[in-house]
């Protein structure tokens, strides 16, 4: 099959399989966006075709079953489709399955359920009805997002949880360090007044907004004129997707794009299959720069060549902000690092979506204690003076160097773009990597120089940082002077040493 994994695939692949010796029957393997969630099953689905076992790959859309069939055949496997009328070839030891049609018609003998986009599951009648109905097979899925409520739920007729276990391939953060994903450069307006918003359980279980209420907010004139005016500064007419709160709202967001004079287009789910791959071609090719669309494109859809995302949609779901941040994480020639141009309130909301995150299968308990899930002390905050938005813990601003004592009474003005900055597992680390690129810049030092530094002070090489400066401390500039000193002194004896 000549496939090459990637050590942390073989590793998830090696405990999946020792949790299934040990009886675990249902297993929810976590990879995130871009990790290679397909070679993963592509190895699993092989390993068991060669012990002559039949394989069921479900997914919940026909463009994930289409894009399954196609990923299986070209690593060689005889690969048969259930779905609907282009059911055929029911012999073939892989099927590639619509959860639509095996909740109507049932599974041929399989003795193996993958599940694609797993994070679904506990929110649909259909794949429970599929498990009940097959609850001796083991069954592995695949998510890039396990946050959705339930998925460790008990179930009577299941003799358990929906999924017994989870299996931690990486992390995103693994991901950046090691070059498989680029990070991201968040920027974003004041929050938008959702106060008269309510909030729902979406499909995940998870609290969000009300999306028809979202749509008459958002969709206004003026706020969709700031989303092109704030893409033609900061965008930097990359190739873009579009994540928008109604299909009124997405074919609005395109025509302003197209009313300024860059090519854009919309698609929905009542595109017709034809046209989406012919758009979707375009934007590959660059005749198209900027897709928008609702939430066709949250999963399976990869175009590592988009470096840029705008987010007209706000959302409470920390399973659909990951997989929409995920469409632009793919590392790709020229790119590196991506860009958000949130414009929903959500990036200010939720945790920052490249760092590591707390991974638990939910069991469905309601939270007692009637907390949030996410602490005030895990978000980012704003500047009071320049509305700059910091990670936590970050208490002088990185972008003005205000000191915050007391409540201030600045009125901040609504509209403009600030860039939002991750929240890194070491502040210190990136507030010392900001005052070097300031000390840099007055002195003309090159990016190797910052780099140098840094190591010296930390043992590492700078990775995963923002590249935005800060003003130097004089304890920042006394060290740099002793440094530059110190070597002098070196280089001197060097001579020294090596004089007749």
């Amino acid at each position: 099959m000549g496939l090459i994994l990637r050590p942390y695939q073989s590793a998830a692949i090696n405990t999946a399989r020792a949790n299934f010796a040990a009886g675990i029957r249902r297993q929810l393997v976590y990879s995130p966006t871009g990790s290679g969630k397909t070679e993963i099953a592509i190895a699993l689905i092989a390993s068991a075709v060669a012990k002559g076992k039949r394989v069921a790959f479900v997914a919940n859309r026909i463009g994930l079953v289409e894009q399954a069939a196609r990923r299986l055949s070209l690593a060689g496997l005889e690969v048969g489709i259930v779905q609907g009328d282009n059911t055929r070839n029911l012999s073939a030891p892989v099927l590639a399955c619509s959860i639509q049609t095996v909740a109507r018609r049932g599974l041929p003998d399989v003795d193996v359920i993958i599940i694609d986009e797993a994070h679904g599951v506990a929110g649909s009648t259909e794949y429970r009805k599929m498990l009940f109905r097959y609850s001796a097979l083991p069954v592995i899925g695949l998510s890039a997002t396990p946050f959705a409520v339930g998925l460790g739920r008990h179930y009577d007729e299941l003799g358990g949880a929906l999924f017994q276990d989870l299996v931690e391939a990486t992390s995103i953060r693994e991901l950046i360090e090691q070059h498989h994903l680029v990070d991201v450069d968040i920027f974003a307006p004041a929050e938008p007044d959702l106060s008269g918003v309510d909030t729902v359980r979406n499909v995940f279980g998870e609290m969000d907004f009300n999306e028809k209420q979202l749509a008459e907010v958002v969709d206004k004139p003026k706020l969709i004129g700031d989303i092109v005016t704030h893409w033609t500064r900061l965008g930097r007419d990359l190739p873009t997707v579009v994540f928008a709160t109604s299909i009124a709202h997405s074919k609005h967001i395109a025509e302003e794009f197209n009313a300024a004079g860059f090519r854009a287009e919309h698609i929905d789910c009542y595109t017709d299959q034809d046209e989406r791959a012919a758009i979707l071609a375009r934007v590959a090719s660059g005749a198209t720069r900027i897709i928008s669309n609702v939430g066709i494109l949250t999963e399976g859809w990869d175009f590592p060549a988009c470096g840029c995302m705008i987010l007209a949609r706000p959302t409470r779901s920390m399973t659909r902000y990951i997989q929409m941040i995920g469409r632009i994480l793919r590392p790709h020639v020229g790119k590196d690092r991506a860009i958000c141009l949130d414009h929903s309130g959500s990036a200010t909301r939720l945790p920052w979506p490249t760092d590591d995150l707390p991974l638990d299968l939910d069991d469905g308990t309601p939270d007692k204690t009637g907390k949030k899930p996410e602490k005030a002390s895990q978000k980012p905050s704003k500047c009071p003076s320049c509305a700059y938005v910091k990670p936590s813990g970050v208490h002088t601003c990185p972008a003005c160097g205000f000191v915050p004592e007391r409540k201030s009474d600045v009125v901040i003005e609504n509209g403009e773009l600030r860039q939002i900055k991750r929240k890194s597992t070491g502040d210190e680390k990136q507030d010392a990597y900001s005052q070097l690129l300031t000390i840099a810049g007055e002195h003309e030092y090159s990016p190797g120089w910052v780099s140098h530094k840094y190591r010296e002070l930390f043992g590492v090489w700078p990775r995963a940082l923002s590249h935005l400066p800060a003003p130097a401390s004089q304890k920042m500039r006394d060290w740099v002077k002793s440094q530059a000193i110190r070597y002098a002194k070196r280089k001197e004896e060097s001579h020294a040493s090596i004089r007749p």
